[in-house]
């Protein structure tokens, strides 16, 4: 059983709308979202319903959640059609072709896959062109896109990212004696991140595949903070940027050293992963810091 969280939202000036739908198959979970212009609320939740159903096999068993009693009761309970004849056309094609039993759920009544799939049509919703034309991986209308890289000269490219896993100053003192029972915490954590870096376009939907240079972990013991400080730095020379690949690096070294040292302390808190540095490329240098 497919079940399809779906939700739409229109703002009233300058009637711009957004949907977003929550697929859940298989323990597997996707969303979709996307946004129109000069449009209607009923047409957004209905949209999100048809995208959601497009997405999935014909004769599958769907599940449609939908908070919108507009679509739900006329589905079920012949509400009458008095306009949207053209959505209501494809919405009764595509539940043809499949199985779909439709429920309605209680709109903002704690319901996670409709919260998202909400939150989801929301955002779209508040998209401007011009937002959507300097978010680089939306297309024209908000969808996800990879970026066209294809016309950028390679150049060489530098990024560099920290973060910190905190502990108790007794676990510190376990991984610096390498007493930790899974074996050496940090030259683990050290390949884990190198590993992760070289993998980040897997990870990450809209990464580009890069040709990495080089990437260094750097681990240091903070004892005044019981803490272990992660540095990662990733070189390239690409036609775009090595950041994911450094912030990649250092969340992996750090849940590595969770992994290894969760037994002696659950209460270990990973922070303050962001991005230091970048070099190269066409927007410049970026220092945030030293």
């Amino acid at each position: 059983m497919i079940h399809i969280y779906t939700d739409g939202s229109c703002l009233d000036n300058p009637g711009r709308g957004g949907w977003g739908a929550v697929i859940e198959e298989n323990g597997v979970k996707r969303t979709i979202a996307g946004r129109e212009e000069s449009t209607t609320n009923n047409r957004m939740e209905m949209t999100a319903v048809i995208k959601g159903l497009e997405a999935v096999p014909e004769r599958s068993d769907v599940t449609i959640l939908s908070d919108s009693q507009y679509v739900v009761n006329t589905m079920t309970r012949n509400w009458k059609r008095n306009a949207n004849q053209d959505l209501w056309a494809k919405l009764d094609a595509v539940s043809a072709d499949r199985r779909v039993t439709w429920k309605w759920v209680r709109g903002h009544a704690g319901n996670l896959g409709n919260e998202e799939a909400d939150a989801l049509a929301t955002q779209q919703a508040g998209l401007t062109q011009e937002s959507v034309e300097q978010l680089t991986h939306l297309d024209e209308r908000g969808r996800a896109q990879m970026v066209d890289v294809g016309e950028k000269e390679a150049t060489a490219r530098v990024a560099v990212a920290r973060g910190s896993v905190h502990m108790k100053p007794e676990t510190l003192r376990l991984i610096q004696q390498g007493k930790v029972e899974k074996g050496d915490v940090l030259a683990t954590a050290r390949i884990a991140g190198v590993m992760a870096a070289k993998r980040t376009s897997e990870l990450i939907p809209l990464c580009h595949p890069l040709p990495l240079d080089q990437v260094t972990v750097e681990l240091e013991s903070d004892e005044a903070a019981s803490a272990i400080n992660i540095t990662a730095t990733a070189r390239t020379a690409a036609k775009t940027g090595v950041e994911m690949e450094a912030l990649t690096a250092v969340t992996i070294a750090a849940l590595t050293i969770y992994d290894m040292a969760k037994a002696v302390d659950r209460g270990m808190r990973i922070e303050g992963v962001r991005l230091v540095s970048k070099r190269g490329g066409r927007s410049g240098d970026i220092i945030l810091e030293q």
